[in-house]
């Protein structure tokens, strides 16, 4: 894929998505878990990918997250590596999925398995999470559950009400997925070389609770987006991206 010639509007759009992504990051920035921040800013990206497309939205993700970690942290090193590529990933697919031809059916069978997926992990590693949360098995599991459900079915309502955000609530899932896994992998593996930060190395079981983490703080937020973006894109239609049609009426790549 060809990085595209950003325009002055995609230039002045990264500016200031940057910088309200990370001013907005700032005032949340005492809430975390081990090190991974509660970001209920990441709709602030997730609209200008949509509006400007994958490039915007992922360079002012990548942008963003490390002045605000910078801010917050005051690790630089560690934001490079584990904060700014799934960032950016996270945002560009979000802006690059938006537009393609994804069906309704394709939708439901990626929410259905992350669905499954995460509530069997759940149970599976209930024990870790509690030890790790300090919550009971009891509350965590509702709370994770009524969250996951609850954001995953915002999506297939959206999904079959709207279906021409089908497209964006894949973006959301999938972006969400791959950005959040490659996060919690990246802070597992260089936890050893930020001591200072995380006060110990963090056991590999960890990965999927810092995983879940993300999924059940970031998504929701995500979501939300998408009537900001409908009453922007009327509003002003000049910002209209339309999904690709296929001839297949499948995913347009």
């Amino acid at each position: 894929m060809n990085i595209p010639h950003l325009t002055s509007r995609d230039i002045a759009a990264i500016s200031i998505c940057s910088a309200l992504y990370a001013a907005f990051g700032i005032l949340t920035g005492g809430i975390s878990f081990f090190g991974i921040g509660f970001l209920p800013a990441v709709i602030i990206p997730a609209i200008f990918a949509a509006l400007y497309g994958p490039w915007v939205g992922g360079i002012s993700g990548a942008i963003g997250i490390f002045i605000r970690d910078i801010i917050v942290n005051g690790n630089p090193t560690l934001s490079l590596i584990a904060g700014v590529p799934p960032n950016f990933i996270l945002f560009f697919l979000i802006g690059y999925l938006y537009t393609k031809n994804i069906n309704l059916k394709q939708t439901l069978t990626i929410i259905t398995i992350e669905i499954t997926a995460l509530i069997a992990a759940s149970i599976i590693l209930l024990s870790d999470f509690t030890a790790y949360t300090g919550l009971t098995s009891n509350t965590f599991f509702l709370a994770f559950a009524i969250t996951i459900i609850v954001s995953l079915s915002a999506i297939i309502v959206i999904s079959v009400r709207w279906k021409e955000w089908s497209s964006y609530a894949t973006g959301a899932v999938i972006g969400q997925i791959i950005g959040g896994l490659l996060l919690s992998i990246l802070v597992w593996l260089v936890s050893p070389m930020f001591l200072t930060h995380f006060g110990e190395p963090i056991p590999f079981i960890y990965i999927l609770p810092l995983f879940v983490w993300l999924i059940i703080t970031e998504l929701p937020f995500i979501i939300m987006a998408v009537p900001i973006i409908k009453v922007i894109q009327k509003i002003f239609p000049n910002l209209q991206r339309y999904p690709k049609k296929s001839l297949k009426g499948g995913l347009d790549a």
